[in-house]
């Protein structure tokens, strides 16, 4: 198999894990609902936000557009580089970083772009419908990315002599995420703990 075979491959089954497990909490779970996997440390927490991974967000609809417009050009440009380092015969270990990167972009950008056109508002008390009548909840570039992932690993107090938080209680680890988030963060890992293996 060549290494654009590869590469389209690992981004196509991503996507297609990403967007089924996307559907399926849209349609399956209430907003807000969750389903415990592996006791307290393991959730499915469906919630969705307007922004960046880890439901980082930028203000006001100029601010979707924005990063929508964002997202479209950062995918172009991903899109040549990944197809000059196969050509140039990179390590694979790059090519697989920067596929991951790639496949994570694309993936937040369907929901982004499509997914007010074709589903239902999500409620706390209604699931979503694909394609209802009427329509969908908003327009192009103006969905919600869903996200999912939750590992509250620890949970505890800070002690007291603690600087600001004293006393209060802590998560870690607070995000929600999805797939696509996941996968951007593994591959710009990968590419900073190898950058001298990709880069010599």
């Amino acid at each position: 198999m060549s290494r654009y075979a590869k590469s389209l491959v690992l981004i196509t089954g991503i996507l297609i894990v990403d967007q089924v497990s996307k559907y399926f909490v849209k349609t399956g779970m209430t907003l807000g609902e969750e389903i415990r996997v592996f006791g307290n440390w393991f959730i499915i927490h469906f919630i969705e936000n307007n922004g960046m991974a880890f439901g980082m967000e930028m203000g006001g609809e100029s601010g979707k557009i924005i990063l929508s417009l964002f997202r479209l050009v950062a995918i172009a440009a991903i899109t040549w580089y990944l197809v000059k380092l196969i050509r140039g015969k990179a390590p694979n270990g790059l090519i697989m970083a920067i596929s991951l990167v790639l496949a994570g972009a694309i993936g937040n950008m369907i929901d982004s772009a499509f997914y007010g056109l074709i589903f239902s508002e999500s409620t706390p008390f209604e699931t979503a419908v694909l394609f209802p009548e009427g329509g969908g909840y908003s327009s192009f570039l103006h969905g919600k990315v869903v996200d999912m992932l939750y590992f509250p690993v620890i949970r505890g107090v800070y002690p007291e002599w603690f600087p600001f938080w004293g006393g209060e209680s802590f998560i870690f680890f607070r995000p929600v995420f999805n797939l696509s988030d996941a996968c951007i963060t593994t591959g710009v890992l990968m590419i900073l703990v190898f950058q001298k293996r990709y880069f010599k």
